[in-house]
């Protein structure tokens, strides 16, 4: 069971041209800080949170540069996903950065801990990432209308909030694993992916977008499922970024699952920010 009782942990949201070049200067940054407001939350309830949006456009830029530096730590330098001679600068970026909405979660200090990003269809070809890897569908899946799904990637904690892989000091398990070892850590760990995918949501409900892809792993999979996200396998196995499987999430399934469950856990994800100038 997700534990929520865990220290507050900001969460930020960019989109669009704040990815973009140094031209890109109306861009918004959207800042949700989630503070705790109470010790212990219920069994299958809502964590005892509030949260605020604040607009600054000053940080967008410098705030994405670290978010590069950590998923080039992740993907290249602890899992080996990709070629960290392509990365010279020690920042991972791809084509897809500019068009996809991007979150990261921060520790009390300010430092980027958690991270993960929405990406839109391609407007010609009217495909996602995944489908460019894993090419066998099962032949029962009807997938959904392009301009009502996105497709979630690049889901990651940062090293000291993850779980090692056994025998192998400094080596990773999988760019999200919880730490299983130190509770305050493996806490702030579910707090991480669960204020993320709080975020996505919300982004997901602006933006009239009814349905999540994502390529992974099936212990992600389980852990979301754990965590009420529900994804299902709608194909075989392919090496994308590791040997993953790509799955497919109604929202609105989500809804009425939490609805019938976990009202309260609904009514804080669907809770609108309040906005500060």
């Amino acid at each position: 069971m997700l534990n929520l009782d865990a220290p507050a942990l900001p969460v930020r949201r960019f989109q669009g041209d704040d990815v973009g070049s140094a031209n890109a200067s109306a861009a918004v940054l959207t800042t949700v800080k989630l503070e705790a407001a109470g010790s212990t939350a219920e069994r299958g309830g809502a964590p005892t949170m509030q949260a605020a949006e604040v607009l600054c456009s000053a940080r967008a830029r410098s705030a994405m540069q670290r978010i590069y530096q950590l998923r080039y730590q992740v993907y290249s330098v602890e899992c080996g996903f990709l070629e960290a001679d392509a990365f010279p600068d020690g920042r991972e970026s791809d084509h897809y950065d500019a068009d996809s909405a991007h979150f990261c979660a921060e520790d009390v200090r300010g430092d980027i801990v958690g991270y993960a990003r929405v990406v839109p269809g391609d407007p010609a070809t009217r495909r996602f990432p995944w489908e460019h890897h894993c090419r066998q569908v099962f032949e029962e899946v009807a997938l959904p209308p392009p301009e009502q799904a996105a497709e979630v990637s690049r889901l990651m904690l940062r090293g000291d909030y993850r779980r090692l892989k056994r025998g192998t000091p400094g080596c990773e398990a999988s760019p999200y694993a919880p730490r299983q070892t130190g509770s305050d850590r493996r806490s702030q760990s579910s707090q991480v992916v669960l204020a993320l995918f709080r975020q996505m949501y919300q982004h997901s409900l602006r933006n009239g977008i009814r349905f999540w892809y994502a390529a992974m792993e099936q212990p992600l999979a389980r852990l979301l499922a754990r965590m009420h996200f529900g994804f299902r396998q709608i194909g075989a196995e392919a090496d994308y970024f590791g040997p993953v499987a790509p799955y497919l999430a109604d929202l609105r399934d989500i809804e009425g699952r939490l609805g019938q469950d976990h009202p309260a856990l609904l009514a804080w994800l669907q809770k609108p920010a309040v906005t500060h100038g």
